[in-house]
């Protein structure tokens, strides 16, 4: 490293940069002089020293005469990472570019020598091409977020190396292969992280099943966003396995087969969200699940039946979403009443017979659609003047027809 570091200030005098006398340490300086002269939309700060530590720049921070962290988040600018010998800031803890949409190009390998490096936060630039490997030699980052940029490949086994990381966002990319698990040839993957709190992965092409060896009961995992992917298979019944989680997020892929049973041993999910894929068999008993407040199913191909007993008995509940289902017979009356109850979203379902509301209708109720059932008389007290949608029921084709409600 020091004749590395040897080396970069020599090619700085080559190319005309001279440093001088400053509190910085010079090679965090020269660093940090070709970063400004590299980039564009700088803070004008930059421009008034050449001493990162000694005159301020705004977005850099020291330690004595080292830059420590760079906080340069929604700065507006302009240029590569790849350029600058940011390698050479070894004792940089924090790098945070985040929202630059400016900042273009692939990851610069060089970030794999930055050892002390605990945040990486390069989210919302415009970086393009794979994630390295290198990226898991960085043993102590708790903190590493790519996520809305335009990276493609695979997601590197080598990140389960980072056994301190906390939070993983790799979502809103173009990330395509299966979700990598350890093996006995390959010591890296996704199930190691077992200080992880947070797997942000929506919205990117990762295809293949959910491997059941992704989770375990030495987990910590409270954040589970695997949504918008091309995921298949089944949901794995070691899921259950995690009782921290608190959000679960696995809509809008081809999942099949029947929800694990286990899975209301999740009592800490506030939201659980299985919609838009194809799941089969029973509709998930959700009962015990008391910390729920957001609960989507929809757009799966389940048995049919009657509304199950938890849409009438989830103490915190705010939102159920289960539209283009196979739910029939009555809409449950206490549904209701429950106290923090929002919205209730169930159209094209064949619901039938009377919709009755009761007469303890949530304080907090903003919106019912049943629109397309098969609901045929309706029950509603005086006090609910917020929106109800029944368009599409047989209903509206007698007396009510001219009402909101049918319109």
């Amino acid at each position: 490293m020091a004749t590395m570091r040897l080396l970069l200030f020599l090619a700085l005098y080559s190319v005309g940069i001279h440093v001088i006398s400053s509190l910085t340490d010079q090679n965090d300086a020269a660093v940090m002089m070709i970063l400004r002269d590299s980039w564009k939309n700088t803070p004008s700060s930059w421009e008034h020293s050449d001493d990162p530590c000694g005159v301020p720049w705004e977005g850099v921070n020291c330690t004595g005469a080292r830059v420590t962290e760079l906080s340069l988040s929604a700065m507006g600018l302009i240029g590569e990472l790849s350029t600058g010998y940011i390698g050479q800031l070894d004792e940089l803890t924090s790098l945070d570019v985040s929202f630059n949409p400016g900042i273009t190009g692939r990851i610069s390998l060089q970030i794999s020598f930055l050892l002390k490096l605990n945040t990486l936060n390069l989210a919302g630039c415009s970086f393009s091409g794979s994630i390295p490997d290198q990226l898991g030699d960085i043993e102590q980052l708790t903190f590493l977020a790519l996520n809305s940029n335009n990276l493609s490949g695979t997601i590197p086994s080598a990140l389960g190396q980072l056994s301190n990381l906390y939070l993983l966002d790799l979502s809103d990319n173009q990330l395509t292969g299966p979700l990598p698990i350890s093996t006995s040839t390959s010591p890296g993957g996704l199930d190691l992280l077992l200080k992880a709190e947070h797997f942000h992965l929506s919205n990117n092409q990762l295809s293949g099943s959910i491997p059941p060896e992704l989770f375990s009961s030495d987990m910590r995992l409270i954040h589970l966003f695997l949504d918008g992917n091309k995921l298949t298979g089944v949901i794995p019944m070691t899921l259950g396995l995690v009782q921290t989680f608190e959000m679960v997020r696995l809509n809008r892929n081809t999942l099949t087969g029947s929800v694990p049973s286990n899975l209301n041993n999740l009592t800490n999910v506030n939201e659980l969200n299985l919609g838009n894929n194809n799941l089969t068999g029973l509709l998930p008993d959700l009962t015990g699940m008391n910390s729920l407040n957001y609960v989507d199913l929809s757009n799966n191909s389940f048995d049919p039946s009657v509304a199950p007993l938890w849409f009438s008995t989830l103490p915190t509940l705010t939102t159920l979403v289960m539209e283009f289902g196979s739910l029939q017979g009555p809409v449950p009356e206490k549904l209701f009443s429950l106290p923090e109850l929002q919205e209730v979203k169930l159209k094209y379902n064949t619901f039938n017979g009377t919709l009755n509301m009761g007469d303890n209708i949530s304080l907090q109720l903003e919106l019912v659609d049943l629109q397309n059932n098969q609901i045929s008389h309706l029950t509603i007290g005086e006090e609910y003047k917020d929106a109800l949608i029944l368009k599409g029921n047989p209903i509206c084709s007698g007396s009510l027809s001219n009402t909101t409600w049918c319109q």
